[in-house]
């Protein structure tokens, strides 16, 4: 599943391309196509996200909402368009460039209201410049919770998935099982500042780079990870693995249906 800084990222990229000017707008797929026939023309304003979370605001028009989910994606062109390939949920045009998005789980018209209480629900996110961290610190440190699935919850922490999940613990040395309740509070502010700089990062080039320079490939000699996701990791499907800084095998177990990695010695229960 996507992680906060893609949703970032594409908000990025849609208000830049799409936003200030009308937008065509349809439903190739038929699934959005009484939705798409309201917006079609309307001036798209803002695009924005919060957490996993995706909205185009088309201001009296309504809000589109978006979760990508597991499958969802889109794809992105330059002016002319072409004709859409496969199950296209919505597709927007504008000037100069088109986007289209396949298989989420969300692709829905909401009243201002109605996506407000969606973001309501959520917890901080840490790329946004609004967030407030001790809203999280405060659920966390009344949790009995394990930090591995407080730090999934999104209406504690938001954005956050199972990539930034496992290397923030890594990289401070957390047990995944401590409760949230046990992690002392310099230490979680510690955790939320790593997060903000590397969830940034993740914006920027589009991938998730964790690894300190002393521990890089061109630096150790190893080969570069090998993963559909890219970028350099610490634990996340390492499982087996020699730890980049230990050399201990990397573990894996299940935690609320999610694969959890961790190093037994860099992180100590």
């Amino acid at each position: 599943m996507p992680e906060g800084h893609t949703l970032h990222r594409l908000a990025r990229l849609h208000q830049r391309r799409f936003a200030g000017r009308p937008v065509r707008v349809s439903s190739p797929q038929g699934r959005f196509a009484v939705e798409a026939q309201q917006l079609d023309g309307a001036t798209l304003v803002r695009a924005d996200a919060h957490g996993k979370h995706l909205f185009h605001d088309y201001g009296p028009a309504g809000v589109v909402h978006v979760h990508l989910g597991l499958y969802g994606a889109f794809t992105e062109g330059a002016a002319p368009e072409s004709p859409p390939v496969g199950q296209v949920r919505m597709r927007l045009v504008g000037r100069t460039h088109w986007a289209d998005l396949r298989g989420p789980t969300k692709c829905e018209l909401l009243t201002e209201p109605e996506a407000d209480a969606i973001v309501a629900r959520l917890g901080p996110d840490p790329l946004r410049r609004d967030a407030r961290p001790e809203l999280t610190w405060d659920r966390i440190s009344r949790s009995r919770t394990s930090i591995a699935a407080l730090l999934m919850d999104q209406k504690v922490l938001s954005g956050v998935g199972n990539v930034y999940r496992a290397e923030v613990l890594f990289r401070h040395g957390v047990a995944p099982t401590i409760r949230g309740r046990d992690v002392d509070e310099a230490l979680w502010k510690d955790m939320w500042d790593d997060l903000v700089v590397l969830m940034r990062q993740g914006v920027r080039t589009g991938r998730i780079d964790t690894v300190a320079d002393e521990h890089l490939p061109e630096v150790t000699g190893r080969a570069p990870r090998q993963d559909r996701h890219g970028g350099e990791v610490y634990v996340y499907r390492r499982a087996g693995l020699p730890c980049l800084v230990c050399g201990t095998s990397v573990a894996q177990s299940e935690l609320v249906g999610r694969n959890l990695y961790w190093c037994p010695t860099c992180q100590p229960t």
